[in-house]
């Protein structure tokens, strides 16, 4: 029944997983760009606008076993249709007035968006034919870039007729449309008498293929003790810091250091998600065509010429977004790659993920307060980017040594 399921169905169950991806990334990245009016506005300080963009990485972080419950519990499709609809409520509180409804949206939206990272990719390798099952992956991966690219782009225009706090909530189409098409699945589904539950087959190594914790095996010491999990762990949590720091305050960078405007200064921003659409397809290409380690040192390069950039010639800052991109988006391929080439069985390569990426997200939810309180004291952008220039360092250096250990034998 379940291979049938598949069958009729594939259309409507991929359609339904790419609009959802649309609510599970841009809903934190729009808020970027409106940044200064809301820290005029609200009359708050740059660190607590930070907090901003930061409560959904926490979320990432801590909520990841009782995701994994939730999921167990309530089936993958009624956990979808509640991360959906979580994300709609927060976006509802978070156009509220105050800096504290504010920041209460965002952490609803970050516990909802949790649910969504676990179950989608479940819902991939169950649903979907398994020679499909990677093209789905990364259409969603890539899906999920595109909708941080529209909010990024759209939220400044949008905030000129409307005021930022309607732009935000007018983001929420996105999530009503996921909504209304996960039920017409569901539906169609039940109709069928679709019975399958997450086993734990379905958290098995073939299915940690995009950026979602798994559920987490119960020998956690013996993987722990091995130091290519802390290798990843580093070269993760520095990564993903850079990518949050960077896409919270790069706007407010060009505004405040360039003669830029809000608008330009969120299309350009934006390249630092829409290039890293193409930049996950590069990552394999490198892998096959000049290895892993060389490709490391490429990400590495490609970060850091990122922060040179900004700090030398902001007014290229399309050109250093883009490079910025590519070494996110291709570095947590590499990352990843790496995580399922070391693992050996299934069990473990699921506890690898959920400490590398638990860990990852907790220690990246302080990049961007930190930023923006090194803002603060030092009255401009210099010692913030060199703060993000040292994190760079530590990413190169961990994600070399990760890939020296996990291809050795390549």
């Amino acid at each position: 029944m379940g291979r049938l399921t598949r069958r009729a169905f594939p259309w409507l169950v991929l359609a339904g997983i790419l609009v959802a991806a649309l609510s599970l990334r841009g809903p934190i990245i729009a808020l970027t760009p409106v940044l200064p009016d809301i820290i005029v506005d609200l009359g708050i300080s740059s660190a607590s606008a930070g907090l901003l963009t930061t409560a959904p990485v926490l979320m990432f972080a801590a909520l990841t076993p009782f995701a994994a419950l939730l999921i167990r519990r309530a089936g993958p499709e009624l956990a979808l249709l509640l991360s959906l609809g979580g994300v709609l409520i927060g976006t509802f509180v978070r156009a509220l007035p105050g800096f504290g409804a504010m920041l209460t949206g965002m952490l609803i939206m970050g516990a909802a968006i949790t649910i969504g990272n676990v179950v989608i990719p479940v819902i991939i390798r169950r649903d979907l034919p398994p020679e499909r099952t990677a093209i789905a992956t990364a259409a969603y991966t890539a899906t999920m870039n595109v909708g941080s690219l529209t909010t990024a782009l759209g939220t400044v225009p949008l905030a000129a007729i409307t005021g930022w706090s309607l732009a935000l909530l007018l983001w929420g189409v996105f999530t009503v449309v996921g909504i209304g098409l996960w039920i017409v699945h569901m539906v169609r589904s039940r109709s069928e008498s679709t019975t399958e539950r997450i086993s734990g087959e379905s958290a098995s190594a073939e299915a940690i293929t995009g950026p979602m914790p798994v559920v987490v095996d119960s020998r956690i010491a013996a993987t722990l003790r091995r130091p290519i999990v802390w290798l990843l762990l580093a070269a993760f949590a520095s990564q993903s810091a850079i990518y949050y720091a960077m896409s919270t305050w790069l706007p407010t960078i060009l505004i405040e250091t360039t003669d830029t405007d809000a608008a330009t200064a969120g299309a350009l921003a934006s390249l630092f998600q829409g290039v890293a659409i193409a930049g996950a397809m590069l990552a394999p290409a490198l892998l096959k065509y000049v290895g892993a380690v060389p490709a490391a040192v490429l990400m590495g390069a490609c970060f850091g010429t990122m922060v040179l950039g900004m700090l030398l010639a902001p007014e290229l800052a399309g050109v250093w977004a883009s490079f910025g991109a590519i070494a996110h988006s291709s570095g947590f391929v590499l990352i990843f790659t790496g995580l399922v080439r070391v693992s050996r069985t299934n069990g473990e390569a699921a506890t690898m993920s959920a400490f590398v990426q638990g860990g990852g997200y907790l220690f990246a939810a302080f990049g961007a307060p930190l930023m923006g309180a090194l803002h603060e004291s030092s009255g401009g952008w210099r010692l913030p980017l060199l703060g993000v220039l040292a994190v760079t360092i530590v990413y190169t250096t961990a994600l070399i040594a990760a890939m020296l250990v996990a291809f050795r034998r390549a």
